[in-house]
């Protein structure tokens, strides 16, 4: 039953702290929306034996997004929560590129929990593009960040089986979404 409470208490946690988030699809769905889907992918894949790994789903994104101490998440969620929320985190200081080069080169050496966890993040935001993509972002843009996403995935590879079979599906379904469709 704490378990279960501890999920309930990220949730709560994240909605709070991403309350004006929102994805940059035209849907501009709430973002909590996707740390649930990403949450629900990891609970999925561990057949629900990890709660902290659920817990950390629901929180990754927020050291990188809303400045949440790391202090905080260890204080309120454990140690554990908050090194697997670290490990997934991009340093915000350095450029985009140079992040998005960090996340392929270091995908490989993430531990198997954070590699189940960025697939299922990867996995959740190809589903976005597939149905609700940026509105500024060029057909060249959603492609390349495809083909990014698969890099980073190449070196997550191993984790999840079951997983990595979504992410190539919501890859490709990403990938169905800019392309014609020939009958």
């Amino acid at each position: 039953m704490q378990e279960w409470l501890q999920v309930l208490k990220a949730a709560d946690a994240a909605a709070r702290w991403h309350v004006h988030h929102r994805r940059k699809g035209p849907a501009e769905e709430p973002y909590i929306n996707h740390l649930l889907e990403v949450a629900m992918l990891v609970a999925h894949a561990t057949d629900g034996t990890d709660i902290n790994l659920v817990v950390a789903a629901l929180l990754h994104d927020a050291i990188e997004d809303s400045e949440v101490p790391r202090e905080l998440i260890a204080e309120t969620f454990g140690e554990d929560v908050a090194s697997i929320v670290v490990e997934v985190t991009d340093d915000k200081s350095l450029p985009k590129t140079e992040r998005k080069l960090k996340q392929v080169a270091t995908a490989a050496m993430k531990s198997p929990r954070a590699k189940v966890l960025k697939i299922a993040d990867k996995t959740s935001n190809l589903r976005a593009i597939a149905a609700s993509a940026p509105a500024d972002w060029s057909v060249k843009r959603r492609i390349e960040y495809v083909q990014w996403a698969r890099r980073v995935v190449e070196g997550l590879r191993g984790a999840n089986p079951r997983l990595e079979a979504q992410f190539d599906e919501a890859a490709n379904s990403a990938e169905r979404s800019f392309r014609a469709n020939v009958i």
